[in-house]
């Protein structure tokens, strides 16, 4: 049995279902009832009372964890998920961090995730740490504008970054639940290229095959629009990595090739998969 956090969100669905397509009995984990597939078990848990998961890590061999927005607020101790995962008899971790622990260490969040890492370490288990840049998946933010009004309001318009789509963060995530040769391991997931909202819009657009219009928010309005649904440290430190991103943050990883075997998908491919929510 492997037990997927966040088992209903952009990682988590495609990563239950590369599971089960892979044979494995899988316990999908969300804060609300919701649809899974065939043959796999919801449980509905709060990973900010750790306790809740009890029922769902019960003859969990393996744990993909995923922190919810609460999770990474000042103050949140999600270490006591891995504790809580070792009581119950989990014996691999592969969890989702982020590149900021390596390329801004000293943000607020960055250094809660990378004591997380170093307690997941220390743990005894077998771990596996996943650290992805920007999703693709972020654009979803702009789809009810982009259907109402066609038009992408972004701030930073020609600053790129290699945004990785979450299907292969998924696919990586199964290779590392399931295969012993990752164990220890520290990938550094990204996309394909360098793309800035402006290039997005494009490849939207071209998709849609009608005109998306760019309108550059400022980072105080991008901001406010950010803190509806994350803490504002997250925001804060997101937008600093968006604003002005480092040497680091530009570099395309080949750790996508290297577990996968296949070089990551573009965001034009996400596009394209994801066209129905721009309609």
């Amino acid at each position: 049995m492997i037990a997927v956090t966040g088992a209903t969100g952009n990682i988590g669905r495609p990563l239950t279902q590369a599971l089960v397509e892979a044979g494995q009995q899988v316990t999908a984990v969300s804060r609300h009832t919701a649809a899974v597939p065939k043959g796999v078990r919801h449980v509905a848990a709060d990973l900010a009372k750790p306790a809740s998961l009890k029922p769902a890590l019960a003859g969990a061999k393996a744990l993909f964890l995923l922190l919810s927005g609460g999770l990474h607020a000042t103050g949140a101790n999600p270490a006591d998920i891995v504790s809580e995962a070792a009581v119950s008899g989990v014996r691999r971790v592969v969890l989702l961090s982020t590149l900021g622990v390596v390329t801004r260490p000293f943000g607020p969040t960055r250094i809660a995730m990378r004591a997380l890492e170093d307690m997941l370490r220390e743990s005894g288990l077998e771990w596996v740490i996943l650290r992805p840049g920007g999703f693709a998946s972020n654009a979803l933010w702009w789809a009810e504008s982009v259907r109402a009004q066609q038009v992408v309001a972004a701030p930073f318009g020609d600053v790129g970054v290699p945004i990785i789509d979450p299907a292969d963060i998924a696919a990586v995530a199964a290779a590392c639940l399931l295969d012993d040769r990752h164990i220890g391991g520290v990938y550094e997931l990204t996309g394909p290229e360098v793309i800035t909202p402006r290039q997005q819009t494009e490849a939207i657009a071209a998709a849609l095959g009608s005109p998306v219009r760019f309108h550059e928010l400022t980072r105080d309005e991008a901001k406010a629009a950010m803190t509806r649904s994350m803490p504002a440290e997250l925001a804060d430190d997101t937008l600093d990595i968006l604003g002005s991103p480092s040497p680091a943050e530009l570099r395309i990883s080949p750790d996508v090739q290297r577990v996968l075997g296949r070089a990551p998908r573009s965001f034009a491919d996400w596009a394209a998969r994801n066209l129905a929510a721009f309609r």
